[in-house]
C-alpha cells in the first residue's frame, strides 16, 4: 500500500505515475496496468495530448474512482478569462470524468499575472470541478501572490525535482506554507543508471539507482512522478517503500545537485529561486 502525503483536507499518494508523451494504447495499458499493481495517483495534462487515454485506462482498471487520486494541468496559454473555464470543461470532457483531484496551472505566463487566473483556478474547485487546486513551477514570489490571491488552499507546487538539480529553496518555501511539492522527471530523464554514487548506494539496500533516487525524493518529503509504459519499471518504481536511506547517503545524494542541473526550462519559465 503507498503512503499518502496529507495537507491541507488532501491526501496525495506518495508516488505516481506521469504519463508525459504516453500516447494512444500504450497510455492506456500503462494507466491501467499501474493501477491494478496498486498505484493510486495518476498525472496528465492537457498539454499532453493524452486525457482521454489516461480516462480510460483509469476505467479499465477496475479500481473504484474514489480510490484514485487524479492530477490535470491549464495550460499557460488557457490562462484568461473564459478560455480558463473552456480548458477545465474540455480537460473533464476528454477524461469523461465529472471532477479530478487536483487541478494546477501547468506553467505561470510572463505577461499573464496571477490575479487574471488564480481566481478562475478557485472558482473550479467550489464548482466541484477539482477537488483540490495547486500550481506548477511556480517560484517562491509567484506562490506568495497565489496564496494572497487564492481564497481557496493552494495544496501543491509540481516542479522538476530529481538528485541533479537543487530544489530546496523552494521546496523549503512549500514546506513552510503547508503546501505539498510534487517532482516531475525525478529520473532525471536517464541520467540515474550509471551515477557512481547512485550505483554504490543502490548495491548497499540491493535495489536499483532509479529506486534509490526515488526513494531519495519520497524522504526529502517530494512526490515523485516518474514515466514509465514497461510493467517491470512499473513494478520497480512503486517498490520504494521497504527501506530507508541512511542521513549519510541521504547528504552524498543532495550533494550530486549540479548549478545547470535543470533539465525543463522552458520560454515561459519564470526567473527560478537560487
Amino acid at each position: 500500500m503507498v503512503p499518502v502525503v496529507e495537507v491541507k483536507g488532501a491526501r496525495i499518494p506518495a508516488i505516481g505515475l506521469g504519463t508525459m508523451t504516453l500516447k494512444g494504447d500504450v497510455c492506456v495499458e500503462a494507466v491501467s496496468t499501474a493501477l491494478r499493481m496498486g498505484y493510486r495517483h495518476i498525472d496528465t495534462a492537457a498539454f499532453y495530448g493524452n486525457e482521454a487515454e489516461v480516462g480510460e485506462g483509469i476505467r479499465k482498471s477496475g479500481v473504484p474512482r474514489d480510490e484514485i487520486f487524479l492530477t490535470t494541468k491549464v495550460r499557460h496559454t488557457e490562462l484568461n478569462p473564459g478560455e480558463f473555464e473552456e480548458s477545465v470543461e474540455n480537460s473533464l470532457k476528454r477524461l469523461d470524468l465529472p471532477y479530478v483531484d487536483l487541478l494546477l496551472i501547468h506553467w505561470p505566463h510572463p505577461e499573464i499575472p496571477p490575479e487574471v487566473y488564480i481566481p478562475a483556478l478557485c472558482k473550479a474547485k467550489r464548482n466541484g470541478q477539482t477537488r483540490h487546486i495547486g500550481v506548477a513551477n511556480f517560484t517562491i514570489a509567484l506562490l506568495e501572490e497565489a496564496e494572497k490571491l487564492a481564497d481557496e488552499p493552494i495544496v501543491n507546487n509540481q516542479i522538476e525535482a530529481h538528485p541533479f538539480v537543487d530544489h530546496r529553496t523552494i521546496h523549503a518555501y512549500c514546506k513552510g506554507r503547508g503546501i505539498s511539492v510534487t517532482g516531475y522527471c525525478p529520473l532525471g530523464r536517464g541520467r540515474i543508471p550509471g551515477n557512481a554514487v547512485l550505483e554504490r548506494i543502490a548495491k548497499t539496500h540491493n535495489k536499483s539507482e532509479a529506486q534509490i533516487a526515488l526513494r531519495f525524493l519520497v524522504q526529502e518529503g517530494v512526490i515523485p512522478i516518474p514515466r514509465t509504459a514497461k510493467p517491470e519499471k512499473l513494478k520497480a518504481n512503486v517498490d520504494i517503500f521497504d527501506f530507508l536511506l541512511a542521513d549519510s547517503e541521504m547528504t552524498e545524494i543532495r550533494n550530486l545537485a549540479e548549478p545547470n542541473g535543470r533539465i525543463v526550462n522552458p520560454p515561459q519559465a519564470p526567473k527560478w529561486d537560487s
